[in-house]
């Protein structure tokens, strides 16, 4: 595999860099090499989500977050020494390096295997009537608007299935008979899907109170409006290592004000800021709940997903936060529509070829 050349980076390189080699690789991490390609470090994507949380600049060197004391292996080691090593250390990745320390390869543990199927529910909230779409919501549902070549809703379907969850929940109000009527049971993707139907829309949450039973396992709720390359599978696993009862993904968000921003004591000057720049994380519309607190949704009425994260922090709830850095558009506005379609060859090209 030629492909672990694209993950090399120099160790005078930013933190920024080791991101963008880490989205672009197919392999989901940055190896940190000198000059002559001896093994410096490792930053995975882990590493990254960390350094977000911990608010580490983007700019900050590459060896501020890398891992210096590196499993490796050599050429000579066989296959089932790779696994073992890899299993016993919980890697997805081993270098392989010379005598010199110096990598020529990188190995990953399930290069040609499928992802492991997961039972955990997805739920897709796909009801909304996509006002800020119009015209093109008149007469299609949000979901069925092709981004690509395909129906939104289609794409995010496809995504979860790549990372092995196949259960799928769709909860809908508007124009709800066309959303069936192409998905119908799921069976022409491979998946299951189900539907709940809101008799009044009820918020961003409340249609999971119409849910028949509750879950075994944690399930993922998210809005269908969602266009990312995020990995699903870490988002559960992030979820399940931290013992959360609730897991909410954030997106990094910078706004600069326009003005020159003064700061007063009295009447006194403190400081003066030409156009700051603030930094905070958002609400991505993805979320990772555990079943029992499926029980403080109020059972068919208007309900939201701000309401219940702000009811487990009143009861004192562990709620996690998982940064994504990751390709992600809110498709809410015709703006971010056309941006989604112009950006949908780069982010997505497996599927393109289809």
């Amino acid at each position: 595999m030629s492909d672990w050349l694209s993950t090399l980076i120099p160790q005078d390189a930013s933190v920024f860099q080791a991101i963008e080699v880490i989205e672009k690789s197919s392999l989901q991490i940055a190896v940190v090499v000198d000059l002559e390609r001896e093994l410096l470090g490792l930053v995975t994507d882990g590493d990254v989500r960390r350094a977000i949380l911990q608010n580490i600049s983007f700019d900050s060197p590459v060896k501020s977050i890398m891992h210096r004391e590196c499993i490796t292996a050599t050429i000579s080691d066989s296959r089932e020494t790779l696994a073992h090593l890899m299993n016993t250390h919980g890697l997805r990745h081993i270098p392989i390096v010379d005598e010199k320390n110096c990598i020529i390869d990188l190995k990953l543990l399930h290069e040609t295997t499928d992802p492991p199927r997961r039972d955990n529910w997805v739920v897709l909230m796909a009801g909304g009537q996509g006002q800020r779409l119009r015209p093109l919501t008149g007469d299609t549902p949000k979901p069925l608007l092709k981004v690509g070549s395909k129906p939104l809703l289609e794409n995010i379907i496809e995504n979860f299935r790549k990372y092995g969850l196949f259960n799928f929940i769709i909860t809908l109000f508007y124009k709800a008979e066309m959303i069936e009527e192409y998905f119908g049971d799921g069976s022409k993707w491979g998946v299951n899907i189900s539907y709940l139907r809101e008799k009044n829309q009820l918020g961003t949450i409340g249609a999971i109170s119409l849910l028949p039973e509750l879950p075994t396992d944690p399930l993922i709720v998210m809005n269908g409006d969602l266009l990312t390359e995020v990995n699903y599978a870490k988002i559960l696993d992030f979820h399940t290592v931290n013992k959360a009862t609730g897991t909410i993904c954030a997106r990094g968000f910078d706004y600069q004000v326009p003005y020159g921003v003064i700061e007063v004591d009295k009447h006194h000057l403190v400081s003066l800021k030409e156009k700051p720049v603030h930094s905070f994380f958002v609400n991505a519309g993805i979320y990772v709940l555990e079943p029992h607190i499926l029980n403080l949704i109020p059972q068919g009425q208007p309900f939201d997903i701000t309401q219940l994260f702000d009811e487990l922090l009143n009861l004192k709830k562990d709620v996690s936060v998982f940064p994504i850095h990751e390709y992600w558009v809110d498709i809410g506005r015709l703006e971010d529509y056309k941006r989604a379609n112009g950006e949908y060859d780069q982010h997505f090209p497996s599927a393109v070829s289809e």
